[in-house]
């Protein structure tokens, strides 16, 4: 059996980790867990512990919250004696000592098919780019961004009205037959590793609020992908008489309007013309309110034809080379 640490700071990895926890047991025990420390949540911005650490500690298990990650922290990993590390969505940068102190190394479960986009954003830029899968790949974790040898994937589709809360669902329990996979064969010595096409790789980078813009002179495809893959955050914002009115749920008509002017609506949300086909925005949120579908939001607050609504440059979210930041591990 496998003593393993995980490093992990988002609720993502809470699937993966109850399947190791229950069925996964017989082939990796979990004996520690690295996390980000307690941080300010919410408007009340109280001191909080991540969903991480509230499932170590039902477990009884170590819980180490460094803030960076320093020889002492790597000699604590080192006492613990793990055969082997596993990371996903940790949030610190990690150093080669720390990457190579557990006796089979340290692995990573990162949410794209590598080598498709590497990077901070993977699951929001995927949807946002019109990719109709992605998925987990399980790496080995080198210095590079996100460079390592991929031992195995697994696929997950996106359908057209999925948002990134949705494909973080499934991306969440794909990990758990990607492991079942892969464990026994790492415990076994006969996981191998394939190194990726380097030459075919794409870069995300972290996103910002200034993401949310929309370019109405894009094609209709272009800006319900972006609408959805960055929902809930940073979420897509048009403004409409004065506000800022976020949009939660995007698809297309192919019909034509002028770009950037509301065309009407229909029994499922608000129309607006675009570079090609029409908009039509199913969820709605006013600042401060709920988001909604788009028929009761506009009970509420109709939008008339005929308004013309203000268009932002779309920032770019994929490159073929890293965004400038540091090119190394990151968990």
């Amino acid at each position: 059996m496998l003593n393993l640490v995980f490093l992990g700071s988002d609720p993502i990895a809470l699937p993966l980790l109850d399947w190791l926890a229950g069925e996964g047991s017989a082939v990796a025990r979990v004996i520690a867990v690295f996390t980000q420390p307690d941080r300010p949540v919410g408007r009340g911005q109280k001191i909080t512990a991540n969903g991480i650490k509230t499932w170590a500690l039902a477990r009884g298990l170590p819980v180490y919250q460094p803030e960076k990650i320093t020889e002492d922290v790597r000699g604590q990993l080192a006492a613990l004696g793990a055969d082997v590390s596993l990371v996903m969505a940790y949030g610190h940068i990690l150093k080669q000592d720390f990457i190579d102190t557990p006796r089979l190394g340290t692995l990573n479960l990162h949410a794209s098919l590598l080598p498709k986009y590497r990077g901070a954003s993977p699951i929001q830029t995927a949807i946002a780019n019109g990719e109709n899968e992605t998925g987990v790949s399980l790496m080995r974790i080198v210095r590079q961004l996100d460079a390592g040898p991929v031992a195995d994937v697994e696929r997950v589709p996106i359908a057209p009205r999925d948002t990134a809360l949705e494909i973080e669902h499934k991306l969440a329990s794909a990990c758990v037959p990607l492991l079942a996979r892969t464990l026994p064969r790492l415990a076994a010595g006969e996981l191998v590793f394939v190194e990726q096409d380097h030459a075919a790789a794409t870069f995300c980078r972290r996103l910002v609020k200034d993401d949310g813009r929309l370019d109405f002179t894009a094609p209709a495809a272009e800006l319900a992908a972006r609408i959805n893959g960055l929902f809930p955050w940073p979420a897509c914002t048009v403004e409409i008489a004065g506000q800022p009115v976020k949009i939660g749920l995007a698809d297309t008509i192919a019909a034509a309007a002028p770009a950037g002017t509301v065309a009407g609506t229909d029994d499922q949300g608000l129309l607006i013309g675009t570079g090609v086909g029409l908009l039509r925005c199913l969820r709605l949120q006013k600042p401060g309110g709920k988001m909604l579908p788009a028929s009761e939001f506009l009970r509420g607050s109709p939008v008339a034809t005929g308004t013309v609504l203000a268009s932002a440059p779309l920032p770019p979210l994929v490159a073929s080379s890293p965004f400038p930041y540091r090119k190394t591990a990151q968990g």
